[in-house]
């Protein structure tokens, strides 16, 4: 499922919650979009992180949620990878998730379903 910091999914993690599934985060990074967030780089610079950093760690922080980033290039998924050794706070978790709306999304599927009804 498309789900990064800019686009809400609270009523499908609400869902998958309830019969106990995982959410697959799907273009975790917003095609790019996160790196230049000043928000996701204010809490980065607090951590000495980036702000695709934050953008994972915020996903990866939440119950039931897991990141797929994609890259081929080395440097990039070293960094990706480099997103588990710190928390955010409760705070930080807050000012990410009041980021996100319905009309986040950044990936565009001709055949897609209505998801957000």
């Amino acid at each position: 499922v498309e789900y990064h910091p800019f686009l809400s999914q609270t009523k499908v993690l609400a869902t998958l919650a309830r019969h106990g599934m995982a959410l697959t985060a799907y273009c975790p990074i917003a095609r790019g979009k996160v790196v230049g967030d000043p928000t996701l780089a204010e809490i980065g610079k607090a951590h000495g992180k980036s702000a695709t950093q934050v953008a994972l760690r915020w996903l990866i922080q939440q119950d039931g949620v897991i990141a797929i980033p994609r890259s081929s290039n080395e440097e990039r998924i070293a960094e990706n990878l480099n997103c588990v050794d710190f928390q955010l706070s409760d705070a930080e978790m807050a000012r990410i998730n009041a980021m996100g709306s319905p009309e986040g999304r950044v990936v565009d599927i001709d055949i897609a379903p209505e998801w957000d009804d």
